[in-house]
C-alpha cells in the first residue's frame, strides 16, 4: 500500500523567506529520500541551471491525511550536495553541535495574524474596532475572532507529534500565539517552520489567510513577535549564569548584529512602545516586557532559569536566531566557565 509524503521547504524569497511544499507518493515501506525541484521558481536557481535537490531532515505524521501519511522537513541542497545559500539549518548545526555539552534549549512563542482580505480577522469593513486590552486571552465572540482555526491548528501540531507548549489569543484582534518547545536549537527549529506550514494549511481551508508581518496595522497597536526564551543547563542551575547571558547579548557590536537578523521590518515593531525595547538600544531587567531581555521575576526569586528575547519578529528565521542567540550566550559562559 502506498502512502504520501509532503515534502516541505524554505525558499529563497527576500526578505522573508516562505514555505513551500509538494507531494510525492511511496511505495509501502520506502524511506523519503532526496527529491528535486525547480528552484527558478522559488528564487533558488537561475532557468539555465534550475535543478535543486530536496533532503529530508524531520518527518512526523501527517495529520491532515491521516494513516500512514506523513510531512517531511527538508533542507535545499545545490547538485553538488553543498548548502545552498538560503539554507539556513547548515550554518545552525556545526554550531549547535560545538555547545551542545551545554544543554541549550529554546521555546519560542511564535504570534501571528489572520486576515480575511484585507483587514485582520474581526475588523470591521470600514474604521477600527475598540481599541486593543480586552482581547488579549479573551473569551466571548465580540472579541475573539478565529478560534475554529487555531482549535484546530492545535489538534493537528498535537497529532503530528511536534511541541507545542500552549497557545493564547493576542491584543489585537485576530490576532494570536502558539509557542513550540522546551527543545533543543535544531528540534525547536524544524518543529516551528512544520508547526508554520501547518497553520497556513489549515487557515487555507477557512479561507484565511495568515501572516507573520511584524506590525500588520500601523498606530496604536501591538506588532507581532516571536519572543524566544533560552536557557543552558548552567542558567538551569544559577543566577550568575543568567546575568553572563544576558550581559553577552549587550556587548560590543552584538545588540545590532542580532537585530538586523530578527526579523524584516523590525524597526517599525521595536519603537520603544507597546512592550518594546527601542530597536537600537539594548537593556535587560526582571519582570520588564519593555526591555530587549527579560528576566521572569520566577526566575530571580529562584535564582535560576531562562531569560526572553523580546526582540525576534513574529518572521525571524528560527534556524537563525537560535545560532545567534547560542553563539553569543555559550560561548559568553565557555569563557566565564559557567558551563
Amino acid at each position: 500500500m502506498s502512502y504520501r509524503a509532503e515534502y516541505i521547504w524554505i525558499d529563497g524569497a527576500s526578505p522573508t523567506a516562505k514555505l513551500r511544499s509538494k507531494t510525492k507518493i511511496l511505495a509501502e515501506g520506502a524511506e523519503p529520500s532526496v527529491w528535486g525541484f525547480d528552484g527558478s521558481s522559488t528564487n533558488q536557481a537561475e532557468g539555465h541551471a534550475s535543478d535543486r535537490v530536496l533532503e529530508p531532515v524531520f518527518s512526523c505524521p501527517d495529520p491532515i491525511r491521516g494513516g500512514d501519511n506523513v510531512l517531511v522537513l527538508c533542507e535545499v541542497v545545490n547538485t553538488n550536495g553543498t548548502a545552498h545559500v538560503s539554507n539556513t539549518r547548515a550554518e545552525l548545526v556545526p554550531v549547535a553541535e560545538r555547545f551542545a555539552a551545554q544543554a541549550p534549549i529554546f521555546g519560542i512563542e511564535q504570534e501571528y495574524t489572520f486576515f480575511d482580505g484585507a483587514r485582520p480577522l474581526g475588523f470591521p469593513e470600514s474604521g477600527f474596532p475598540a481599541p486593543q486590552g480586552g482581547y488579549y486571552c479573551g473569551v466571548g465572540a465580540e472579541e475573539i475572532f478565529g478560534r475554529e482555526i487555531v482549535e484546530k491548528h492545535l489538534d493537528r501540531c498535537l497529532a503530528a507529534g511536534l511541541g507545542i507548549s500552549g497557545i493564547n489569543a493576542e491584543v489585537m484582534p485576530g490576532q494570536w500565539e502558539f509557542q513550540v518547545g522546551p527543545l533543543a536549537p535544531l528540534d525547536v527549529a524544524d518543529q516551528l517552520w512544520v508547526a508554520r506550514w501547518l497553520l497556513y494549511r489549515t487557515a487555507e481551508e477557512f479561507g484565511v489567510s495568515v501572516t507573520l508581518d511584524p506590525k500588520p496595522v500601523k498606530g496604536d497597536w501591538n506588532g507581532a513577535g516571536a519572543h524566544t526564551n533560552f536557557s543552558t543547563k548552567a542558567m538551569r542551575e544559577g543566577y550568575d549564569a543568567i546575568i553572563t547571558a544576558c550581559d553577552s547579548l549587550g556587548e560590543g557590536s552584538k545588540p545590532l548584529d542580532h537585530v538586523k537578523n530578527y526579523g524584516a521590518g523590525i524597526d517599525d515593531r521595536l519603537t520603544g512602545l507597546h512592550e518594546t525595547a527601542p530597536w537600537d538600544a539594548y537593556s535587560y531587567g526582571v519582570s520588564d516586557r519593555g526591555a530587549s531581555v527579560r528576566i521572569p521575576w520566577q526566575v530571580e526569586q529562584d535564582g535560576k532559569g531562562y531569560i526572553e528575547d523580546r526582540r525576534p519578529n513574529a518572521n525571524v528565521d528560527p534556524y537563525v536566531v537560535t545560532r545567534l542567540i547560542v553563539d553569543t550566550c555559550c560561548a559568553a559562559l565557555e569563557k566565564a566557565g559557567q558551563v
